[in-house]
């Protein structure tokens, strides 16, 4: 295995999926980075499901790019068949690349759907790795 293809695998592991969850994806297109598909794929057990499944999901990975619309539409479709405590992540390209999208584009259309931004980082070489997450209450 190259370190490429290592490296891939511990950024998808990072996004904290489990063997036997079931994953949507969303905003699928050509220019999807492959390698994190095949490692969520492989990690789960599971292939991704796309925006016309129907039942209860674990989490859901958005792939989203400046041109795609309104990521607010994206995260709502999302968390209409996601499971309360299942993590949202959005992927989008890298700052340099074509279609990146800010962190404060991704903060207000989280914000606008009830759901916060934690953290983000590379989950590959041209794309950026954000979770979204409800807002709890205070203990």
């Amino acid at each position: 295995m190259s370190s490429t293809a290592d490296d891939s695998a511990t950024q998808v592991t990072r996004l904290g999926f489990t063997a036997g969850q079931v994953i949507q994806e969303l905003g699928y297109d050509d220019d999807v980075d492959s390698e994190v598909r095949a490692g969520l794929e492989t990690l789960t057990g599971n292939e991704l499901v796309d925006e016309d499944y129907d039942d209860v999901t674990d989490g859901a990975i958005i792939w989203f790019r400046q041109d795609d619309g309104d990521l607010t539409d994206f995260l709502v479709d999302a968390m209409t068949v996601l499971d309360d405590s299942g993590p949202i992540w959005v992927f989008t390209p890298k700052a340099g690349r074509a279609g990146h999208v800010s962190h404060s584009d991704i903060e207000e259309a989280a914000t606008t759907s009830g759901l916060h931004a934690m953290s983000t980082f590379a989950v590959s070489p041209d794309w950026s790795a954000t979770r979204l997450a409800t807002r709890g209450r205070g203990k």
